[in-house]
């Protein structure tokens, strides 16, 4: 593993930062923990790439909270200079041309 950041999907929704951080930390210690509110995923941060393959290895799979954790490696946030601004790429409100 490259990267000490892990992604984690599935989460039950009433899971906090703090339930998430304590779970991970046992496989090392934890620099940063972001769950995406109302989205069911989130983002643990481990100090080494040791403690996240440790850490992905041993809770890929295991139930927490009622929900089987989806661990896999962090992928880089895509660029954002690629997408069409403002009203998804339509022009005149969303009306076609008029002749």
């Amino acid at each position: 593993m490259k990267g000490n950041k892990l992604y984690v999907g599935n989460l039950n929704y009433t899971v906090t930062n703090d339930q998430l951080q304590e779970l991970f930390s046992q496989y090392g210690e934890v620099a940063s923990v972001n769950i995406i509110e109302g989205k069911g995923f989130g983002f643990v941060e481990m100090t080494t790439p040791d403690a996240a393959e440790k850490a992905k290895d041993s809770l890929n799979g295991q139930d927490f909270e009622g929900r089987a954790l989806k661990i896999d490696e962090a992928r880089p946030p895509k660029p954002r200079g690629d997408r069409p601004g403002g009203g998804g790429g339509r022009s005149r409100g969303g009306f076609g041309r008029r002749f």
